[in-house]
Formats: structure tokens, sequence, C-alpha cells
């Protein structure tokens, strides 16, 4: 297959493009630095990412057999402020519009989309149980979640089957929310976020990269998937399985007024959760390789 990948320098498209090219798969790379991308990742061919501009777009896009779409500024990258909340709103949404745009105007297009999304997409819903019936929430995040969906189904209308995944916190030692707190549980100063009590819903890169593969290679897989584990579990379980595997202690926590402090109003997406159950995902047929913890944590740290 030809595919068109987006954000492919991220931490869930490196895995991905590597697992595009290892079963033979030519990737053609849209990135906003060409010279930057080539030093982090191999791909088949690399095409400057320029929303404004999509005419290079349109051509390579022309009879490819797929995009999956996974840009999107960093969100807790750093502290929250009205200029990151910007970024991350506009690095989400224009590129999704350019691209439908783009695959509107060409004569071949590509016959399958699939486009990130996040389980943000149900705001903060404490312990109900959710699943990808729930009803939206309201929330800042919540809001933008279901603008950019809304973008990638306008895909729809041309003939375009389109993919929405709705991931939860991606789990890989080389970046995201389980690398960042390695580092206090190597030096035996590991614990919970916030409470513990607030609902963590994870997935392991190797299944949420291997649904991507499933979805591209199976046309009845349309709408929008929960891309979590079917087991979600409390921060304070997280933390303490996470010390397990590491042989370390679990009880430092962090207190939700210094996450307030380093992120700002970001912070209280890690100080909230959500009850999250991949049903509709699961229904298709496909099989999570991780659905406990501790062999997803065991795996990744082996």
């Amino acid at each position: 297959m030809k595919i068109v990948v987006t954000g492919a320098t991220g931490l869930i498209g490196k895995r991905l493009t590597v697992k595009l090219l290892e079963r033979g798969d030519e990737v053609i790379v849209f990135t906003r630095s060409v010279k930057k991308a080539k030093e982090k990742l191999k791909a088949s061919q690399f095409v400057e990412w320029n929303p404004v501009n999509i005419s290079e777009w349109i051509n390579n896009l022309e009879g490819k057999d797929a995009i999956v779409n996974l840009a999107g500024e960093n969100i807790m990258g750093r502290r929250w402020n009205e200029k990151h909340k910007k970024n991350i709103v506009q690095s989400r949404l224009i590129s999704t519009r350019a691209l439908v745009n783009a695959m509107y105007h060409t004569k071949n297009k590509p016959p399958v989309f699939v486009s990130a999304s996040a389980i943000g997409y149900y705001g903060f819903t404490g312990d109900e149980l959710i699943t990808e019936e729930s009803k939206p929430g309201t929330d800042f995040l919540a809001i933008l979640t279901q603008k950019w969906e809304r973008e990638a189904v306008d895909a729809e209308y041309f003939g375009v089957r389109r993919v929405s995944l709705r991931i939860g916190i991606v789990l890989d030692k080389s970046g995201g929310a389980l690398a960042k707190m390695l580092t206090p549980f190597k030096f035996f100063a590991g614990g919970p976020l916030g409470s513990g009590n607030q609902w963590f819903s994870w997935i392991h890169i190797d299944d949420l990269v291997n649904f991507i593969l499933f979805a591209l290679d199976n046309n009845y897989v349309q709408g929008s998937f929960n891309l979590t584990a079917p087991n979600p579990v409390r921060m304070k379980e997280f933390a303490k399985t996470l010390g397990k595997v590491l042989r370390r202690p679990s009880f430092f926590n962090v207190p939700g007024f210094v996450l307030k402090l380093v992120l700002g109003e970001g912070a209280e997406y890690l100080l909230h959760g959500s009850k999250v159950i991949p049903v509709k995902t699961l229904a298709t047929g496909f099989k999570f390789n991780f659905t406990k913890l501790d062999e997803a944590l065991t795996d990744i740290l082996k």
C-alpha cells in the first residue's frame, strides 16, 4: 500500500512508520520540516507540510491507498496559556480540514482516512462507564475533539471511509505520560498524581499501532473507536503497578497544586479521568495483545 502519514515524527507516528515499512508499504510523510523528519525516521518520500497551499498535497494524495492523520501539538508539552491552547486547536483542526480539502480535489481519492482523536471527547466523567455511544463532554478539550472529528467526518461525503481514533493514554517508555513518570520512580520518589482516585484509561503503543493497521486492512472498520485497553485502572493502581514492575516504592503523591503550578489549566486533565471501554473496537474482531496493565508495563520496560 501507498500510505500518507502526518505527525510521523511523533510518538505514535514513528512507531507506525516503522511497522508500515516492515510490512512492505510505501510511506509518504507530510511534515513541517523535511530536514528534521529525515533525521528522525526513514520513509519512502517526504512532502513539506503546508496547510495554506495544498496544491502539492493534492498531487501527492492522488492515487494513494490511505491517509493516517496523527498531526497535533503536544497537549501537555508546556504550561497552558492562551497561545498554547490556540496551537492545540489549530494544529488539529486546520491540518485535518486541509487534508480533507485536498482529498476532495483529487481524482483518484484515497479510499480510507484514519484520523487521530482522543477520549477527551467525553470530558470529565468520574466513575461513569464510557463507551463509544456515550455523550460528548462540554469542557475545552471535549469541544475541541468533537470539532476535530467533524472535520474528519467530512471525508465521508465524497466516499472516503473514515476512521477516528479516540486515543487514551499511550504507554511507551520513549515518550508520553509514562516516560515522564519513570524518572521519579527511578529515584525512589514515584507515586500517583493528585488524589490517585481518577481513572486512567491506557493503551500499549503496540496495540494502538496494530489497530491502525487493522483499520487500514479491513474495509468494514468505519466510524469512531475507543483506543483504550479493556481494563482501565485508577491512577493509584497504575502507580502501584508501575512501582511493582520497576521494583520501586509508590507512595509519594504529586499534589494537585504542584501540577497546576507546572501545567496551569492543563493540570485538570491529569487530575480528572474517565473510565473508557473499547466496546465498538472489540466488536470489530480486533484483539488486544495487552489487556492487563502489569503485562503491558512489563513488556514496555523489559
